[in-house]
C-alpha cells in the first residue's frame, strides 16, 4: 500500500496500457484499417492537431497518446507535451499537440481520446474528495472497485488526482473481510482467529487487515493487533468511540473508515480521528472528463 505521494508513470503503467490498446485498436479496425480515412486522405498527408480540456479537472494519461500514435502507424506523428499528468486544467486549455502523418492522427484520435477522458474523469474525481482532506492527516484510498483490465491505470489517475492506492490486487495484501468472518464461524472467536491464523503463515511479509462492523469484533481485532482495522459502515459517534479505544490499547494498529463514504460527508469522517478511508467512487463512479482533439 502506498503513502499519500504521486508515483510517475512507470513500466507497470506502459505495459497495462500496451495491452489495451492492442484491444482498443483491435475493436476500432479489426483487421480493416480506418476506411473513411484511407479514401479520403492522401497517404502522404501532414497535419497537426492538439488535444484540448473541454471541461476544468485534473489530466491523466498522457503518456498513452504516443504509444496509441506508435500503435497505429510507428514513427509517423510526433507529441508535444504542454503540460503533466496530474495538472489542474480549465476549459479550452491546450494538454498536447500532435504532428505528422494526417491518417495516423485520425485513426488514434477516438482511442487516445478514450484513454485520455477516462483516466482524466478519475484524476479529477479524486481530486474533489482529496480537497475535503486539505490539512488534515487521513489518507484517501482507492479500492478494487475499478474496469476489469484498467485497475494498473485507474490507479495511477487516482495519484495523479492526489489519493493514494490501497491493495493493488488480491496478492499482494491481506483484507479479511465478512465472507471470510463467516467461513470461519465455528471458531469462538473469529475475528482473531483469522488474523492470528494469517500472520502465522505469512509474518510481516503483507500487511494484514481485518474488517469489522461492531464495536466488539473491534475488541476482539485490537487484542490480536492487526496493521490495520477497517471499520465498516460506521457512523461518526460509532467512529469516535473506535478512535478512542484504539488510541487506549493498540494506538499502532490504523483504523480505516469505509462504506457509505460521500463527498459531502467525506471530512466529517476523516475529523473523527481515523486514519484512513477508502472510498469506491474514486473508479467506479467517476465520469470522463471532457477532452477534444482540434485539427488545426
Amino acid at each position: 500500500m502506498t503513502g499519500n505521494c504521486f508515483h510517475p508513470w512507470g513500466k507497470s503503467e506502459a505495459d497495462a496500457a500496451s495491452a489495451l490498446i492492442r484491444l482498443a485498436l483491435a475493436e476500432d479496425l479489426n483487421g480493416a484499417g480506418d476506411l473513411t480515412s484511407d479514401l479520403l486522405v492522401p497517404s502522404d498527408r501532414l497535419g497537426s492537431a492538439v488535444f484540448v480540456a473541454r471541461a476544468a479537472g485534473v489530466v491523466a494519461g498522457l503518456p498513452i497518446v504516443p504509444m496509441v500514435l506508435e500503435a497505429v502507424t510507428p514513427g509517423s506523428v510526433s507529441v508535444e507535451f504542454l503540460c503533466t499528468d496530474g495538472t489542474p486544467v480549465t476549459k479550452g486549455m491546450p494538454l498536447a499537440r500532435v504532428h505528422g502523418r494526417t491518417r495516423t492522427i485520425l485513426t488514434a484520435e477516438r482511442t487516445a481520446l478514450n484513454f485520455l477522458q477516462r483516466l482524466s474523469g478519475v484524476a479529477t474525481q479524486t481530486r474533489r474528495f482529496a480537497d475535503q482532506l486539505a490539512g488534515l492527516p487521513c489518507v484517501l484510498l482507492d479500492t478494487r472497485k475499478t474496469t476489469p483490465g484498467w485497475r494498473v491505470l485507474e490507479k495511477y489517475a487516482v495519484r495523479c488526482g492526489g489519493g493514494s492506492n490501497h491493495r493493488m490486487g488480491l496478492y499482494d495484501g491481506i483484507l479479511i473481510k465478512d465472507n471470510h468472518l463467516a467461513a470461519v464461524a465455528d471458531h469462538p472467536r473469529p475475528v482473531a482467529y483469522a488474523v492470528e491464523e494469517a500472520r502465522r503463515q505469512v509474518g510481516s511479509r503483507v500487511p494484514i487487515e481485518v474488517e469489522v462492523e461492531t464495536l466488539e469484533q473491534l475488541e476482539e481485532a485490537l487484542s490480536v493487533r492487526p496493521d490495520v482495522v477497517l471499520l465498516d459502515n460506521m457512523n461518526l459517534d460509532t467512529l469516535r468511540t473506535a478512535v478512542a479505544r484504539r488510541n487506549a490499547v493498540a494506538p499502532q494498529v490504523r483504523l480505516e473508515a469505509s462504506g457509505g463514504v460521500r463527498l459531502e460527508n467525506l471530512r466529517a469522517i476523516a475529523e473523527t480521528g481515523v486514519d484512513r478511508i477508502s472510498v469506491g467512487a474514486l473508479t467506479h463512479s467517476a465520469v470522463s472528463l471532457d477532452i477534444a482533439l482540434d485539427h488545426e
